[in-house]
């Protein structure tokens, strides 16, 4: 009877492991029978489709022509979405934050026009057109479009290189304009084809560096208007621009330049300092430097300063937007260096841009989507070159302005656009006498914003490869040129990338007791590792030929390891225990995203070498496009497919072998 109860007992249990055993064989096959994955150009199309019809399955006929052009349009302007919700509240508050915006921007576009060697009135050009595309198809709310000081210098010092802007500036401002339309079709193609990984080669820590970088070098360069200095350095670094300034305070300087510059220097920055201790007094700062150029040009007006050494703005031409379509170059021996320029311009644009509009949108608590905001600003600069504009992108610090002031859509942007519009129809005859030294106050007070010392510190405590990569984009800027500090910057970043990327990431797992988790044993000590079985997870998101025979040679390290430490436990154990040597390596690629022929060649390599020594090879958890080049390099079946969904199945699986 007990005899009878045990065979039953004993079969009831074999039925329940072929059951399970049945069960996990059939997971297995779901890892390789997956379909082929998407090839190229089938992502690539997914790219463009997701970017331009973000909401096709909302319809139940993809077909239809009508869904097909609406959702398009929804996915091509934002407006066309939020728009229906607008209300006359709303517009109250974005016409406010709109003019406090404006009475901002006047001021420092014609300040960043003469820091990019343009004519002021470019300046204002740039603050028109641009916020008005981007207001249409722009995704932020808060982001405040136009001319920026980093991009200015950029285009300045990088240009200058190829076309003296003093000698013969029509063909200075022609290669400017034909920079920003290569930036515009960069940044279209960025936002089109989903690339906006390439803007995080610049990552936070080289954008804080440049940034800070590049606010000292501009304001040293803004001591030419302070001082009035009439033949300044071309040259952007720190040492040449220190140099230029002595030598002209032994020879030529306007002392009355360097003091209305100054005073008006402490009147913006006074009032920026109220502003922040009283949340109320947000417009003052904003008006700070309009009212300088109101009252500084009046002083002029009325004393005939420019007379006696004070320098004026002078002639700034009225009018809309000019059209200069036929002013970008496409033919010439520099065409190259300038579209360079413009990828470089499109890069530092939309890296700021982008810090900006996420930075608010976290705020606020929505969600900014990258790709659009790249294909509104590659739009808004294309058109902007085709209308006189130099790159437009979002600003620091009008768009806190416009966040202090209440904006609730890219209304505000509108409002500003239209103000300057009817400034350069009207009100452009009345900055004839603005000193030269107002503008450069003016750029100095915004640069502050730029140098964040909180930040410098934070990435020091926190990463200290990141913290070489702030400090080499610095001192690159500050003592070689812009263009060296952005080499340095994504030098070091990439460096960074490559070190992480490919270094031979792997580590032992055993098994959490209590739990069906098998993780890191150094970072759980408490993990159970299971005799003659060793499980190695790759870290690595690609095994390629940099990690592959790296990866191959710690794996068999650690087998010697592990069989070392089975016989060192031997020896201290009281009781003689049969030998446990390793019989089956578990690899689990759950991190691995993809590999390459150097990878399956290291794999092989590492089979065999498993196989003369009579130990058995296995796979978990494979990504899509890893388990498919397996199979193509018919690796499944050298390991007699020894391939399971997880690491739990596959030691069930074998230990039940």
């Amino acid at each position: 009877m007990a005899a009878a109860l045990a065979t039953e007992s004993s079969s009831n249990v074999q039925e329940m492991l072929d059951i399970e055993q049945n069960k996990t064989n059939e997971r297995a096959q779901w890892v390789l029978n997956a379909p082929k994955p998407p090839g190229f150009w089938q992502e690539l199309v997914n790219s463009v489709r997701e970017t331009f019809f973000p909401h096709r399955r909302k319809f139940k006929n993809e077909h239809d022509g009508f869904n097909l052009v609406f959702t398009f349009l929804h996915g091509l302007f934002p407006i066309l979405h939020w728009c229906r919700n607008y209300k006359a509240s709303k517009f109250r508050n974005d016409l406010m934050a709109g003019l406090t915006l404006a009475s901002l921007c006047i001021p420092q576009s014609i300040g960043y026009a003469t820091l990019a060697k343009l004519d002021p009135q470019y300046g204002l050009y740039t603050s028109v057109v641009p916020p008005l595309i981007y207001a249409v198809m722009g995704t932020s709310r808060e982001i405040a479009i136009g001319p920026v000081a980093v991009v200015s210098l950029l285009l300045s010092s990088m240009i200058q290189k190829v076309q003296d802007p003093l000698a013969n500036p029509i063909a200075y401002r022609n290669f400017v304009l034909t920079a920003t339309f290569f930036a515009g079709i960069f940044q279209a193609s960025f936002g089109l084809f989903r690339l906006g990984f390439l803007i995080d080669i610049l990552s936070h820590a080289a954008v804080v560096g440049f940034m800070a970088g590049a606010a000292i070098v501009i304001g040293l360069q803004q001591l030419k208007g302070l001082i009035g200095i009439p033949h300044f350095t071309n040259k952007t670094d720190a040492i040449s621009v220190v140099k230029a300034v002595w030598n002209s305070l032994h020879h030529t300087w306007s002392p009355q330049n360097f003091i209305l510059g100054c005073s008006f220097l402490c009147f913006i920055l006074t009032t920026r300092y109220l502003g922040r201790k009283k949340r109320k007094l947000f417009w003052l700062p904003a008006i700070a430097p309009l009212v300088s150029v109101i009252l500084s040009t009046l002083f002029v007006f009325l004393t005939r300063a420019d007379k006696h050494g004070v320098k004026i703005v002078k002639h700034i031409d009225r009018g809309l937007n000019p059209s200069s379509v036929h002013q970008i170059q496409f033919h010439g021996q520099h065409v190259g260096e300038v579209a360079k320029i413009g990828f470089v311009a499109a890069i530092v644009a939309l890296a700021e841009a982008i810090a900006v509009g996420r930075s608010f949108a976290s705020i606020k608590g929505y969600r900014l989507d990258g790709n659009k905001e790249m294909v509104a600003m590659g739009f808004m600069n294309i058109v902007g070159s085709f209308t006189s504009c130099y790159v437009a992108t979002g600003s620091f610090s009008r768009s806190a302005v416009n966040f202090r002031a209440g904006c609730e859509s890219t209304v505000s942007n509108i409002v500003m656009a239209i103000t300057v519009l009817i400034s350069l129809e009207f009100f452009t005859r009345l900055l004839y006498y603005t000193p030269m030294a107002i503008l450069a106050s003016i750029i100095m007070s915004a640069l502050p914003g730029l140098i964040d010392f909180n930040e410098f510190y934070n990435i020091w405590k926190v990463d200290k490869l990141d913290f070489l990569a702030c400090i080499g984009a610095f001192f690159g800027v500050l003592f070689a040129s812009v263009e060296i500090g952005l080499l340095v910057a994504v030098t070091i970043s990439f460096a960074k990338i490559i070190l992480i990327s490919i270094q031979p990431g792997t580590e032992k797992l055993g098994k959490l007791p209590g739990t069906d988790l098998f993780c890191d044993v150094g970072q759980y000590p408490m993990a159970v590792k299971t005799p003659g079985i060793l499980i190695i997870r790759v870290k690595s998101a690609l095994l390629c030929f940099a990690n592959a025979n790296s990866v191959r040679e710690r794996i068999m390290r650690w087998i010697t390891e592990e069989e070392e430490e089975e016989e060192e436990e031997e020896k201290e154990s009281s009781q003689r225990k049969a030998r446990k040597n390793t019989q089956l390596v578990l690899l689990d690629l759950s991190n691995m995203m993809n590999i390459d022929t150097s990878g399956l060649a290291s794999l092989e390599e590492l089979r065999k070498t498993l196989d003369s020594n009579g130990i058995e090879l296995a796979i978990a958890n494979p990504r899509w496009q890893v388990i498919h080049k397996l199979k193509m390099a018919n690796f499944v079946d050298k390991i007699r497919g020894r391939i399971f969904l997880t690491v739990g199945e596959a030691m069930a699986s074998c230990l039940g072998a």
